[in-house]
């Protein structure tokens, strides 16, 4: 597959915008990669988000049985549309849209070089529809993150939230020359697997946010700290935090575990 990328953003007079993360890929060896890391069969949907002028929606089409093709800026999105039609294919749906405020149609896999501007909350939403895969661009720092251990620099709320919600792997990095323009930044390909039946209480995702927002502090003095992000006041919750004996609540907060994080949430729920 020869990438031709440049020559239809000349014949079409397109220029991308970085402040858009209209960062397109051109490297033949990495697209290739991304499309046998996603092994797609012909009985799949795949559900593509920055579609862009096509460059892994095409190959994508004659693979899968259809192509669900989501892209933000309606000048690319024609020009995918006019691309399809040429090529006589007749099983990609584009739709102009923001993927953060649209409901997505049934699909197998989530195969996309994703806008880094919407990395988190874009991740979050597409965990909650039922996929078997996702493999997706990041930025590498973002990636990182994602699958990070505790007591590590990358450690964060993101790498909590989502030991509970997926499996995620960097699968392969990319230099800024894999792109056009060149992000500032490299890239990381990550491999998704959604998991399910993981049960968290109301108090999960608030009490993560506040442990966070004190990462070296003492989870005890953490969440006093960021008690509003609970619902709750200072002057109220280190009084009943203090007359709690467990050694969960003096460890430091990046070192915690995501279980660990789990039972705070649920002494915070039986508290307040």
């Amino acid at each position: 597959m020869s990438n031709n990328t440049k020559e239809i953003l000349e014949k079409y007079n397109i220029r991308l915008d970085k402040n858009k993360s209209q960062n397109y890929l051109i490297d033949d060896n990495k697209i290739n990669f991304i499309l046998n890391s996603s092994n797609i069969s012909s009985d799949e949907t795949i559900l593509e988000i920055g579609a862009g002028i096509g460059t892994l929606t095409i190959p994508m089409a004659h693979r899968a049985k259809n192509v669900i093709a989501i892209e933000k800026d309606p000048i690319i999105a024609d020009v995918l549309n006019q691309r399809i039609i040429q090529d006589k294919i007749d099983n990609v749906e584009v739709i102009n849209a923001d993927a953060l405020k649209i409901d997505y149609p049934s699909f197998d896999k989530i195969i996309s070089n994703l806008p880094y501007q919407i990395s988190s909350p874009v991740t979050f939403k597409l965990l909650e529809y039922p996929f078997k895969l996702g493999i997706l661009m990041y930025q590498l720092e973002f990636a990182r993150r994602m699958q990070a251990k505790p007591d590590t620099q990358e450690y964060s709320r993101l790498s909590v939230s989502l030991h509970f919600r997926a499996e995620c792997e960097i699968i392969d990095t990319l230099n800024p020359n894999a792109f056009i323009p060149q992000p500032k930044v490299k890239s990381a390909i990550i491999k998704l697997i959604p998991k399910r039946n993981i049960e968290l209480n109301n108090y999960f995702n608030s009490v993560n946010r506040a442990l966070f927002q004190h990462r070296n502090k003492k989870a005890r003095k953490a969440l006093v700290k960021s008690a509003h992000e609970i619902g709750s006041n200072k002057k109220e919750l280190k009084p009943i935090l203090d007359g709690i004996n467990n050694n969960i609540l003096d460890e430091k907060v990046f070192k915690l575990t995501p279980e660990e994080i789990r039972q705070i949430s649920l002494i915070v729920e039986e508290i307040l």
